[in-house]
């Protein structure tokens, strides 16, 4: 029988989705449902792992109806996945000792500020490529160890297993019969040694966590088993498993080192593949396991911009300039150019690579021509020079010219703000016409594994760009915005009372 289609299981934060892929790479099916997202405290977020699982075989079954397939008709079942959300369940009962913590939770910020005061930040850094934060699952393990009763003791004997959600969703596919995860999705924990791709036994030691409790760390690209009886009309391979923002880049074909992705979401994800070399950051961006294929560990540079789309959404929801998120092109392109005026959202923070949580939001350079339109598109512009920020550094760091910068997510159907990051950027940006890139990835992993694709170029050849923008501004006037950019950062960071923020 001719297996034609390759089913994506894209496993986000907020909804879970599944597509299915022909062999040209284009979609023939979406199904989608968003699950509950709980907070059972200021900080803290949390996902029920039953339900996680639910929306998503049911997504899965649905999207074969859809697109009028059966199960027969797969080749292969790749899974991306939210990354560093982390969950333990019972090794027999396959039932969850506790919700999920999810990557977003904060409870474990003042244990990850105990390691810094230790001194193990930088042992951290050196081996995982990771700063030492609460957002990777190391901590988060360690919480759910020393909270849910008896769970130390029972992980101890071998009674439990931890899982990101691609472990989970793997596991539950096979019926309990696999506890597996890829590099990439290792690499997020804070326990994984991205020089040796093995799990490391000191970090183990200092998170206290025991190794009885880790899955075995395959291939992003090789067949790891197959679906359980019952769950579809035939067993799928699966074959493919890589994290959101790593599926993302081999979705965008950045196989070659210097090549770089950057989603555009409610923040922005930058990253960079660098190659077969783990090198590590000088400007506190993270080095991560890209994949691995064929027996080979690829690395990527990752810097997160914390508001990116979100900026669009406060000038409609906080300021009602606008209805929608779609009427921002339309308002800014009002006014021929920002009149001065600078919008640094640091509602949050500044992340990469400023990392200073103590910056506020501000707009600077205001007259009294200054109207909505200035603003508008100064708030589209913040955008792309915080993501001309972090390339900035990035090629410091890893010491290769970018060359082409391809864009997906929400943000990125808006040309003018593509254009002005091709100006900021002086390189070319491309929008793919599959802006799926997150499952598309997943699917290309698990092809190639069963050789639905032979191979990368054939991969390549079903890759189609949509537009690509050029750069159109003088090399003066870029430098003179980007200047003006930083003094805006400059008066914008530091700017919370220290004191109000006790450690």
């Amino acid at each position: 029988m001719v297996k034609s289609f390759i089913l994506a299981l894209d496993q986000g934060t907020t909804s879970s989705r599944a597509i299915v892929f022909d062999q040209g790479g284009a979609i023939r099916a979406t199904a989608q449902r968003e699950f509950q997202q709980i907070f059972p405290q200021a900080g803290w977020v949390e996902h029920d792992p039953r339900e996680i699982w639910s929306s998503q075989i049911e997504v899965a079954r649905l999207a074969l109806v859809q697109a009028g397939i059966r199960a027969g008709d797969l080749a292969a079942i790749g899974i991306a996945n939210q990354r560093e959300t982390t969950m333990v369940w019972d090794r027999k009962t396959g039932e969850p000792i506790h919700n999920a913590i999810v990557w977003q939770d904060r409870r474990t910020a003042s244990y990850c500020d105990d390691l810094k005061r230790a001194g193990h930040e930088e042992l951290i850094q050196r081996k995982t490529g990771l700063v030492c934060d609460a957002y990777f699952s190391g901590s988060k393990i360690r919480w759910l160890l020393d909270h849910a009763a008896g769970a130390r003791e029972r992980a101890r004997r071998g009674e439990l297993a931890f899982g990101t959600v691609d472990s989970w969703l793997l596991w539950k596919l096979t019926g309990g019969g696999l506890h597996v995860t890829d590099p990439g999705n290792a690499s997020r924990t804070m326990l994984f040694n991205i020089h040796t791709g093995t799990w490391d036994e000191e970090l183990l030691r200092l998170l206290d966590i025991p190794r009885e409790l880790l899955p075995e760390v395959r291939s992003s690209s090789e067949v790891h088993g197959e679906t359980a009886p019952g769950l579809f009309d035939a067993p799928v391979p699966l074959a493919g498993v890589a994290g959101d923002q790593q599926a993302a880049l081999f979705g965008q074909n950045c196989f070659g080192t210097g090549l770089a992705k950057c989603t555009y979401g409610t923040g922005c994800f930058v990253l960079m593949n660098i190659g077969d070399h783990a090198g590590l950051s000088r400007h506190k961006l993270l080095t991560t396991v890209a994949w691995k294929t064929e027996g080979r560990l690829e690395y990527a540079l990752e810097g997160s911009v914390f508001i990116g789309g979100a900026v669009v959404q406060w000038l409609r929801d906080g300021l009602g300039l606008i209805k929608s998120s779609a009427e921002i092109e339309a308002l800014a392109a009002s006014v021929p150019d920002c009149g001065g005026v600078y919008l640094v959202p640091a509602f949050a923070g500044l992340g990469a690579p400023h990392w200073d949580q103590y910056a506020r939001g501000m707009i600077a350079g205001m007259t009294r021509g200054t109207n909505a339109g200035h603003i508008a598109r100064a708030a589209l512009e913040s955008i792309a020079f915080q993501v001309a920020d972090v390339l900035e550094v990035m090629k410091e760091d890893s010491g290769v010219g970018l060359s082409e910068l391809r864009v997906d997510g929400g943000a990125s159907v808006n040309n003018s703000l593509l254009q002005f990051q091709a100006d900021l950027l002086g390189v070319p940006i491309t929008r793919p016409k599959a802006i799926e890139t997150t499952a598309l990835g997943a699917a290309y992993l698990a092809g190639l594994a069963v050789g639905f694709w032979k191979s990368r170029r054939e991969v390549q050849s079903a890759w189609k760009a949509d537009r690509t923008f050029t750069p159109g501004r003088k090399a003066d006037e870029v430098a003179h915005r980007r200047s003006r950019w930083a003094e805006a950062v400059k008066r914008a960071r530091d700017w919370e009372e220290r004191s109000e923020y006790p450690h």
